[in-house]
């Protein structure tokens, strides 16, 4: 049988190369303007089934390059119908292109059968469980929690964020710094924490000479202090059940 991840990986550099190497931004503008009738589309749908095909070395595996090509083809004219061109379409732009990939790479290693064991064998893990339940709980959980907690001092420095910061940045920064922490945490990287919390520091805090800047510094500072506090808590709990 052949290497399947070895398979995959050549069927996934494939597109890499195709999406994001050689295709030039006259290109990306070209099908943007002209859709369907743009021949830059037709010449990168053949350009992801000609590498496709080069990639995989094996003659037989002909009709998989048509399958990538065909598929690529069509995913971006989807894509082409909207005006919007926002992390959204990106996104599900690439995850047509992936789930394209996996059904030719499940198709070549017959492992269309053995997709149930896996999923399976996914859901008996403890490790796997553990780990998932506990990203799921810093993103989405956790920040909720931090924001009732944090919202009877929301109104005194609500005007300074609005005007100083960018639009929700503050969630984002928590949710990535949770996520950092329990990968941290998850793989024994504790001494890393630190240099995030320094990091954040600096960012968050260098600058005093605002008004009301110490009740803005306050007000972040109990945010972060309760993000990590949760977040290690949660990670040295998924550490005792899974590892």
């Amino acid at each position: 049988m052949e290497n399947s991840i070895l398979i995959f990986l050549q069927l996934l550099l494939a597109h890499i190369i195709t999406d994001f190497v050689i295709q030039p931004t006259k290109w990306v503008r070209h099908k943007r303007n002209h859709k369907s009738k743009s021949k830059f589309l037709y010449l990168h749908a053949f350009i992801a089934g000609f590498l496709t095909f080069v990639f995989l070395m094996r003659l037989e595996w002909w009709y998989i390059a048509i399958f990538i090509g065909v598929t690529h083809f069509f995913v971006d004219l989807w894509k082409l119908q909207f005006d919007k061109d926002n992390l959204k379409m990106f996104v599900s732009d690439q995850l047509l292109h992936f789930f394209a990939i996996l059904i030719a790479w499940l198709y070549i290693t017959s492992n269309f059968s053995n997709i149930f064991s896996y999923l399976s064998d996914i859901i008996q893990s403890e490790v796997i469980l553990a780990t998932l339940i506990g990203y799921l709980l810093i993103i989405f959980p956790a920040g909720f929690l931090i924001g009732k907690a944090t919202k009877r001092w929301q109104s005194e420095v609500e005007d300074d964020l609005r005007k100083n910061s960018l639009d929700a940045a503050g969630r984002y920064i928590g949710i990535f710094e949770r996520i950092l922490v329990l990968t941290f945490i998850l793989t024994a990287n504790f001494s890393a924490i630190g240099f995030l919390i320094a990091a954040k520091s600096i960012l968050r805090f260098s600058d005093k000479s605002e008004t009301g800047a110490r009740k803005q510094t306050e007000y972040v500072l109990i945010g972060t202090l309760m993000s990590f506090t949760i977040t290690i808590l949660i990670g040295f709990l998924v550490r005792h059940i899974a590892f």
